[in-house]
This record gives C-alpha cells, sequence and structure tokens, in this order.
C-alpha cells in the first residue's frame, strides 16, 4: 500500500504529523542510504549515525526538502554525503582517533550454506579486501564510485548529490576505477592463473 504513495505525497503528511508516514519513508529509503553510508564512512556505527542524522532531519524539517527541485530518494543521498563529510572533518581534526577508527562490525554478508569452507574463506577475504580498497579512497572518489557502481545512479544524478559537473564524475570515476584495480590487481592475477588451468 505504501508503496503506491509517492514521496511527496509523504513529506506531505508527514509534515502534517502523520507518524506512518515518516515510518513508510524510512522503510523506503534506509536502507540504500546505509549501505552508502556504510561504504562511505567505512564503519558500520558511523553509517548508522549518518543515517539517522539524516532521518531526524528529513522529520524535522531541518533539511528543506523540496519537491520541485528533484526526487526525494537523490535529495537523502546528498544530504547522507554532506554529513557524512561533516564527521570527516571531525575525524580530521584528530589524528588519533583516525588511526584508531576501524570498523568493528563486518558487512554483514550472504554466505552459501553449500560452499566449502576454503571458498567461504576465500569469498569472505575478497570481501574485506574490496570493503578496505573502497575505504582507502579519497572521499571524492569514493562517493562517485559508490553511487555510480553500488546504487546505480547516472552521471548526472551523481553531480547533482555531490555538487559538482558531469565531466568531474566522469574523471572521478574513472579515476576511482583505476585505483581499486590497481588495489586488488592480486585477485586480476588468481583469476588469470585459475582461468588457464581450467
Amino acid at each position: 500500500m505504501d508503496d503506491l504513495i509517492s514521496d511527496t505525497e509523504l513529506i506531505r503528511q508527514m509534515r502534517n504529523g502523520d507518524k506512518s508516514a515518516f515510518t513508510a519513508l524510512y522503510r523506503r529509503h534506509q536502507a540504500a542510504l546505509y549501505r552508502y553510508a556504510v561504504l562511505r564512512c567505512g564503519s558500520n556505527a558511523l553509517a548508522a549515525d549518518v543515517v539517522q542524522d539524516v532521518f531526524m532531519g528529513l522529520m524535522t524539517d531541518q533539511y528543506k526538502y523540496d519537491a520541485l527541485r528533484g526526487q526525494l530518494r537523490y535529495f537523502l543521498f546528498g544530504v547522507a554525503r554532506n554529513v557524512a563529510m561533516k564527521h570527516d572533518s571531525a575525524l580530521q581534526k584528530t589524528a588519533s582517533a583516525m588511526n584508531e577508527l576501524e570498523d568493528d562490525d563486518p558487512l554483514d554478508e550472504v554466505i552459501c550454506e553449500n560452499a566449502a569452507p576454503l571458498e567461504r574463506l576465500m569469498r569472505d577475504r575478497m570481501a574485506e579486501d574490496l570493503r578496505q580498497a573502497i575505504a582507502s579512497l579519497a572521499m571524492h572518489y569514493r562517493d562517485v564510485l559508490i553511487l555510480y557502481e553500488m546504487h546505480e545512479m547516472s552521471y548526472l544524478e551523481i553531480a547533482d548529490i555531490c555538487q559538482i559537473n558531469v565531466g568531474t564524475v566522469r574523471s572521478r570515476l574513472s579515476r576511482a576505477r583505476l585505483a581499486l584495480a590497481e588495489r586488488l590487481s592480486q585477485y586480476r592475477s588468481a583469476c588469470a592463473v585459475n582461468g588457464q588451468r581450467a
């Protein structure tokens, strides 16, 4: 039922005090924002804080959404990016906090029940290496990569969220992909060797 109601209508209902409208908006957008925030921030706890801040700001009208300026989905990603950047600034002010920042909770992964232990271990290792490679990218490269590859947004949508031009989106995406390929080159070599054996 909630899927039939537009975001704009849910926002209107929420602003008129309908708590179920807020709940519907949260359910509709929370998972995608959280996935973005986890990859962007490198920490489940920090990602949860970012998403909470986004939705609290939406509920209290701290973040002024205007339906005439675009879809709510892209607005929320833009707010999440800005909130994450504030967290980045706070972390950078304390160098020791940056060194100690670790992700205590690994990303939840779907593991095939029938996979052999060695296969699961290798899959887990690859996923962790990918997560770390993404986390090691400069923030502006990370944003573009996550939004394009994981959330399948267009260059134009990413440009709007990141407040940059489309050419910069293309450039940053290209550089992010090159950096990831370089950091994960061990897997490319392993795949080539395994392909030759087959």
